[in-house]
């Protein structure tokens, strides 16, 4: 007798699936893969083909896609920082959205071209596969900076936040590219060039002004209204998040682009409860991430891409190594300061992941034509471009030179879990006591620590004090320490047999 599908047996199998996929990704960053792959993965062998959860419902998905991405790019905004991205906003901006047409008419044309040659049963034409190349035009960041950050590269120049820039806002472009072609498709009719480009710009002004506005009053209303329960601001944070999305769309607008602009605005302006509301923005981003690619893994049959194979792989090394480091040349072209080098770096960092996937899902729910094929080359394209880019995007940084060996980057507290004020310009470390660092004295003023240096706590076993000058220092302490030159006292480290924290 069969199962039945209770409330609590889906709780079981999503609880299950969750825990899988964290401990199988804390595994899988020890080894440079990027941890969508493995929620992906670990959806596919949980779905039909491996475990037999069958899961078929697009409706359903597409609802968690849109809610999860809003939540990814509001809380990518909130992280964004102004200050960073002002100097390379014009070589971002144009990344986003010239870059993400270009990448979608190169790769549209190969894929047209080369659909019928080797998989004779798709049969698709030049719109439907600009359609499909529209889907995969735009990058994640979310891959990109958890191994960068896991294996502690630091990138020169203004490449990172260029990246953040340009991964954060050229999803609502391949949205719009998306939207629009399955509306020409479903019209039956050649699309006109001034009528599409009319519409792409109508809605991506929209989502920026409403964006913008949306984000400045967010701000104005969290500062003056005063709550009993400090818990209920974060929740306040997030409900602009979900009204903005969908005012804009009734507005016409891009929502994507409306939650990323509002993000932005919010992050970048002072509010109550700040660290609280962002901390909370960033677990409830990463359990989106979570639930979407399990969600999108969980759509895919691994039988139904065998046929592909061939195809898929052409498609996904042209675009790896043809149509992005082609897009990604034009549009840096005016702006020399950006080296040879630094530009390659950029192409390779064109990674696919989830907002592809959801972007294929669209065809599937309007009824498209070949939109199967369509969601299935864009799985099979996400999986080898993550697979291929993602575990070397290290090892290219530093064959390219982009690596900086002397960044000195402020790292979060660990042993102390304290949070410190945005508003506060010291930096923190958290330092390990050696036998060393006590051979001159064991009391806490007997430390050659640089001026504007002040260590503020001590952790000894379970234990934490705070500690004065005539404090005695046993070997193994951790020492909490703010100071306003992160690079002297680095330097120091051992010099005075101090040795900076870990993971």
């Amino acid at each position: 007798m069969p199962q039945e599908i209770t409330i609590e047996l889906i709780l079981l199998i999503i609880s299950f699936l969750f825990f899988i996929s964290i401990v199988v990704s804390k595994t899988g960053y020890r080894f440079g893969v990027p941890v969508l792959l493995l929620f992906l993965v670990v959806g596919m062998l949980s779905g039909g083909d491996g475990l037999g959860i069958e899961f078929e419902n697009i409706k359903v998905a597409q609802t968690v896609g849109t809610l999860a991405l809003c939540i990814i790019l509001f809380s990518g905004g909130l992280d964004t920082k102004l200050s960073e991205i002002k100097p390379v906003i014009a070589p971002g901006l144009i990344l986003a959205t010239i870059g993400v047409i270009l990448t979608a008419i190169i790769t549209g044309l190969f894929v047209w071209w080369i659909s019928g040659l080797t998989y004779a049963s798709a049969g698709i034409g030049l719109t439907t596969a600009i359609l499909l190349a529209s889907t995969m035009s735009s990058t994640d960041s979310a891959s990109v900076f958890a191994i960068l950050r896991t294996k502690s590269v630091n990138l020169k120049q203004n490449i990172r936040p260029l990246l953040e820039l340009e991964s954060g806002s050229n999803d609502p472009m391949a949205y719009l590219l998306t939207i629009t072609l399955i509306e020409v498709i479903k019209m039956g009719a050649e699309p006109d060039i001034l009528i599409v480009g009319g519409m792409i710009a109508y809605q991506l002004i929209i989502g920026i002004m409403a964006g913008f506005f949306i984000g400045k009053l967010a701000v104005l209303v969290i500062n003056h209204l005063k709550m009993d329960n400090d818990s209920l601001y974060p929740i306040l944070v997030l409900t602009t998040a979900i009204f903005v999305y969908s005012f804009t769309y009734y507005l016409k607008g891009n929502g994507f682009m409306a939650v990323y602009i509002s993000g932005l605005v919010i992050g970048n302006s002072r509010f109550v409860h700040k660290r609280f509301s962002l901390r909370f923005m960033d677990g409830l981003a990463w359990l989106s991430q979570i639930l979407l690619f399990l969600t999108l893994g969980l759509l895919v049959n691994p039988h139904e891409l065998l046929p592909l194979i061939i195809p898929g792989l052409l498609i996904s090394f042209f675009i790896i190594l043809v149509a992005r480091p082609l897009a990604v040349y034009l549009c840096l072209l005016p702006f020399r300061k950006i080296s040879f080098k630094s530009k390659a770096f950029i192409s390779w960092v064109g990674l696919r992941g989830a907002v592809p996937i959801i972007f294929a899902i669209l065809p599937l729910a309007a009824g498209i034509p070949h939109a199967r094929f369509i969601f299935n080359i864009v799985f099979f394209s996400t999986l080898i471009s993550l697979m291929v880019q993602g575990t070397t995007l290290t090892w290219i940084a530093k064959w390219l030179g982009q690596e900086n060996q002397n960044a000195n980057s402020a790292r979060s507290t660990n042993e102390f879990e304290l949070d410190f004020s945005d508003s506060i310009k010291s930096t923190q470390c958290e330092l390990y006591v050696t036998d060393q660092a006590l051979l001159k004295g064991n009391r806490l003023m007997d430390l050659s620590l640089p001026d504007k240096t002040l260590v503020v706590m001590v952790k000894r076993g379970e234990r934490f004090f705070i500690p004065r000058g005539d404090t005695a220092l046993a070997p193994d302490d951790k020492l909490l320490v703010i100071t306003d030159d992160l690079t002297t006292i680095r330097e120091t480290f051992d010099k005075i047999g101090l040795v900076p924290l870990t993971r």
